[in-house]
């Protein structure tokens, strides 16, 4: 019979641009083609094609698994399908990194390249089911990760995102907006559209970060088949729990993105001109794989400007233009806001996070919209208390998904094959001050990363931005 969604498009698309907690929604994915992309199906259709994995070693840290510190390699999906299943006699890219020590992830791979001769396939995915028409696998990222795989816990600066778990399980730490100063932000690494927490949120050293002890996490184990709503500025470390993963995710725009170009845009051009000021030989890996260099002062002002016109030029569009501006104007804007991928020598539009779709909260009248449907297929990710130290199953009416709580025993892997220094913060001082004036022995100087904190700090940059677009008024 008829697949029969629990909510219409347009129900769908209404809860989506209005829910601003994280949420999963069930039952409404069964008959998309997409749910047949586990690892072997998806090795068979690229056909021996390489993709880029980032690995690191299963040994727990108290810091971040940033980027900067992680291994690279080429390798096709029969190659890592061997790989995670432990074959003794592999040969090939992988082969020098023993399975029962590291992770691998082929994450953010842009399903309109990896599948650029096979356009057909885009259309398993269908989040037309969820109120935006037209959008298919071209509009999203692909997820291909081993147990242990994780992405360290950070905010997205444009968009909210729609993530479907198509095979294996993922654990995702969630946190409010509000928690932000609690989660000690950091740009470096720079990439643009992605603010990283110093928090390495499932061992935290709450000796050097005991504000984190005033956060409120949000924990959610996403099976196969479930799409989880991550709002806007909701802070999120995910970790693969089972051998083998894959996920696909689509990053849907907001009105609210225009002025987040702008502190964008602010962002690249401090931390740039301030962090390429640096002595290079200090080996501070400052910039994540995902940005192909560091751009030039003048480029970086050109960006700027053209982020403050966008901005001006859909706050004076007419309210009943929804997009605010052509599809021309949300190509540049995409463009721009593109995170330019290592060894990639051009940023098409659909290599950016594929905002493409736009959406005014003007048409979404708080008088107007119904209480928001909870239940057996809109189910609330709670908070969890961080007192709690066991998995626990918490009872449900059906309006609740079951949470668990990893306490101290939840096993954060790291990458620490290479010996790469992402943060100056331990350095030694490079001269000691007299008397008066003079550090504690056990303190070090202030670093370049310890003012860029403080300057491109998210309340700081947000008070920049107004005052700027305040000139231009």
């Amino acid at each position: 019979g008829e697949d029969v969604k629990p909510f219409t498009p347009e129900k769908t698309k209404e809860i989506v641009m209005s829910l601003q907690q994280p949420a999963v929604f069930c039952n409404m994915v069964g008959d998309w083609p997409a749910l047949r992309w586990n690892v072997k199906y998806l090795s068979a259709v690229l056909d021996g094609k390489t993709i880029q994995f980032r690995l690191g070693l299963k040994t727990a840290d108290l810091v971040p698994q940033f980027e900067t510190r992680c291994s690279y390699v080429e390798a096709t999906l029969e190659e890592f399908l061997a790989w995670s299943c432990g074959q003794p006699s592999l040969s090939g890219p992988l082969s020098c990194y023993e399975h029962s020590k590291y992770w691998a992830y082929a994450d953010y791979k842009y399903i309109a390249r990896i599948f650029e001769d096979k356009p057909e396939i885009f259309q398993d995915i269908r989040w037309s089911d969820f109120g935006f028409p037209g959008r298919s696998g071209k509009e999203s990222t692909l997820w291909i990760g081993s147990e242990g795989a994780n992405t360290p816990c950070h905010l997205d600066s444009y968009g909210c995102n729609l993530v479907l778990q198509v095979q294996g399980r993922k654990r995702w730490h969630l946190f409010p907006p509000d928690d932000t100063s609690f989660l000690y932000p950091t740009r470096i690494p720079y990439e643009e559209s992605s603010i990283f927490s110093k928090v390495n949120v499932a061992n935290p050293d709450l000796k050097r970060f005991p504000e984190f002890r005033n956060t409120t996490a949000h924990v959610v184990t996403l099976s196969p088949g479930q799409v989880l709503l991550v709002p806007r500025h909701w802070w999120h470390y995910v970790e693969s729990i089972d051998p083998i993963t894959v996920s696909i995710n689509s990053w849907i725009e907001l009105d609210a993105d225009h002025e987040a170009r702008v502190e964008e845009a602010i962002t690249r051009t401090l931390v740039c001109a301030i962090k390429s000021a640096e002595n290079p030989s200090d080996g501070d890996l400052w910039l994540n794989p995902t940005e192909v260099e560091a751009t030039s002062h003048e480029i970086n002002l050109q960006y700027l400007n053209q982020a403050v016109s966008a901005y001006f030029k859909c706050q004076k569009a007419s309210v009943a233009e929804p997009a605010c501006s052509s599809s021309t104007d949300a190509e540049q804007r995409t463009r721009t806001s593109c995170k330019r991928k290592r060894k990639e020598v051009s940023c098409e539009p659909e290599g950016g996070r594929l905002l493409t779709h736009e959406f005014n909260f003007s048409t979404l009248k708080a008088e107007k919209l119904q209480k928001i449907p909870f239940g057996p297929h809109l189910i609330r990710v709670l908070p969890q208390s961080q007192e709690m130290s066991s998995t626990v199953a918490v009872e449900s009416d059906g309006t609740d998904l079951l949470h668990e709580n990893e306490g101290g025993h939840f096993r954060k892997l790291h990458c620490t094959r290479k010996e790469l220094v992402t943060s100056n913060d331990c350095e030694t001082p490079a001269h000691q001050m007299d008397s008066d004036s003079s550090l504690n022995a056990s303190q070090a100087a202030l670093s370049t990363n310890d003012l860029l904190d403080c300057l491109v700090n998210p309340h700081v940059i947000s008070l920049v931005a107004r005052l700027l677009l305040k000139r231009r008024v």
